[in-house]
Order: structure tokens, then C-alpha cells, then sequence
């Protein structure tokens, strides 16, 4: 049984040995119509690194010449397949402005935007990559109003501003752990007034109302009453959105202490 075994071993390593030597000697060939039809043979095998090797050594070679769009939509599709997202959107971008009336034009445009799609990461990371994938997008569908694509395009732009209140919310909240009062309460209006439909409407109402009592308590008493008054109205807006909030007891708190804090200044004058 172990001799059968190292036979076949013995020639499963050949045959692997035998075809890595033909792959070498037909990449480093002049022989580049065969060279293509490899990298296309490849591509369909699913065998992506040897495909991309190959149709980066082809990209130049058919500049201009009859394979090179589908040499450009293969190379860029292999990318894609091995979520290469960075290379693969620039070779979709690159595909569509070097053959703008081809028939695959429409989806090149779409995969770029997707790809860009794949890059934007978790809310709680710097969202560059969010925001122009939300561009890329809003481009594609400014191009392509009719296109099949767009009700998913709906579905991934409604992910991406997500994770754009998200991260605004998170950069308020943590304004207010780190008792940067003034920060925050703008942050949180702000936050209010981009996204004033958000399911988080709750949470910031009370944080800024929060941000703003100690912002108001903590300041120099010739400024305090009037920042103290601003702690009523929000009080005010947060009671009669939320009256039933969890939150509600807290908020009353504050509310009480404001009012207790202005009737002393008054009571000095």
C-alpha cells in the first residue's frame, strides 16, 4: 500500500513539476498569441494567479490591437475574483475610459464602483474610502439612470451612509467621554440636523442635552445662565420627542440642575 502510495505521489509531482517547467518556458516565450490563449484558458479554469501574470505580460503587447479589450476585461475580472478590490476598480476604471462604446462599458463603470464598494471599511475606521465609493456610485447612476444594477447600487449606498452616521455619531460620543463638553453638543447637533431621521435621533438628544449641562455648569458664571437656558430648551425638544425614553429620568435631572443653577445667579443680582 506505501509503494502505491509514493508511486502515485511520485507522479502527481512530476506532472506538477512538468507543468510549472511548460507555464515558465510559455511566459517568458515571444510567443504571445499563445501566451493569450493560455491566460484566457486559465481564466476560465479559475486559475487567476497564473492568468494575471500572464495578462499583464500580454496588456502591452495588444495595446491597440484586436485582443486588447478583452485582455484589459480579463486581467481586470481575475483581479476581481482574487479581491484584489484596489487594482481591480482601477483596471474596471481603465477599461471603461479606454473603450467607452464597448458593450461592457456599462458594467466596467459598475464594478469600479463596486470595487470601492469593497474597500470601505467598518464605520469606526477613517471613511475616505466610504465617501468615494458613495461617489463613484451616484456617478454610475447620473450615467446609467436605467441600468439593472441600480436597485443593488441602492442597497450598497444606504450600507455606506450608514456607516457615515455611524461614525459621526461615534466621533460626538466620544467628544463627550472625553469631556470635551462644546465638541460634542456641536457635534451632536450637527449630527441631528445631517441625519434627522436616524434611529439613533434618541441617544443624541440626550447626549447633547448632557454635553450641554456640563459645558454650561463648568463655565465662567458671566456665561453660565445663558448656556445653563440652552439645557432648558433641549430639555424642552427631548421631552416632548421622547417622553417615554429610557433616558428620561436622567435627562430631567440635568434639566433640574440647570433650572436650580440659573435661579442662584439670578438670586445674587
Amino acid at each position: 500500500m506505501d509503494k502505491t502510495k509514493n508511486i502515485i505521489f511520485a507522479i502527481v509531482f512530476a506532472c506538477i513539476l512538468s507543468s510549472c517547467g511548460e507555464y515558465e518556458q510559455l511566459a517568458k516565450s515571444n510567443d504571445f498569441d499563445a501566451k493569450y490563449k493560455a491566460a484566457v484558458n486559465y481564466y476560465e479554469g479559475k486559475n487567476y494567479t497564473r492568468a494575471i501574470q500572464l495578462f499583464e505580460n500580454l496588456i502591452m503587447y495588444y495595446h491597440g490591437k484586436e485582443n486588447a479589450e478583452n485582455i484589459s476585461w480579463y486581467y481586470a475580472q481575475c483581479l476581481l475574483a482574487e479581491k484584489d478590490y484596489y487594482s481591480a476598480g482601477y483596471q474596471f476604471k481603465s477599461f471603461y475610459k479606454r473603450f467607452p462604446y464597448s458593450e461592457r462599458a456599462e458594467d466596467a463603470l459598475y464594478l469600479a464602483a463596486d470595487c470601492k464598494y469593497h474597500e470601505s471599511p467598518d464605520y469606526y475606521l477613517d471613511q475616505k474610502l466610504t465617501k468615494e465609493a458613495i461617489q463613484e456610485y451616484e456617478s454610475f447612476v447620473d450615467r446609467y439612470p436605467q441600468s439593472l444594477h441600480i436597485p443593488e447600487i441602492n442597497t450598497h449606498l444606504d450600507e455606506l451612509r450608514n456607516k457615515l452616521m455611524l461614525k459621526d455619531y461615534d466621533i460626538a460620543y466620544n467628544y463627550f467621554l472625553t469631556e470635551s463638553y462644546n465638541a460634542a453638543y456641536v457635534s451632536f447637533q450637527a449630527f441631528l440636523n445631517n441625519y434627522p431621521d436616524t434611529e439613533l435621533k434618541e441617544q443624541a438628544m440626550f447626549y447633547m442635552l448632557a454635553s450641554s449641562y456640563e459645558y454650561g455648569i463648568n463655565s465662567q458664571e458671566n456665561k453660565m445662565k445663558e448656556r445653563l437656558q440652552q439645557v432648558v430648551n433641549d430639555f424642552d425638544r427631548f421631552a416632548s420627542t421622547f417622553r417615554d425614553s429610557k433616558y428620561f429620568a436622567q435627562a430631567q435631572a440635568y434639566y433640574t440642575k440647570a433650572k436650580a443653577a440659573i435661579a442662584k445667579i439670578e438670586a445674587k443680582k
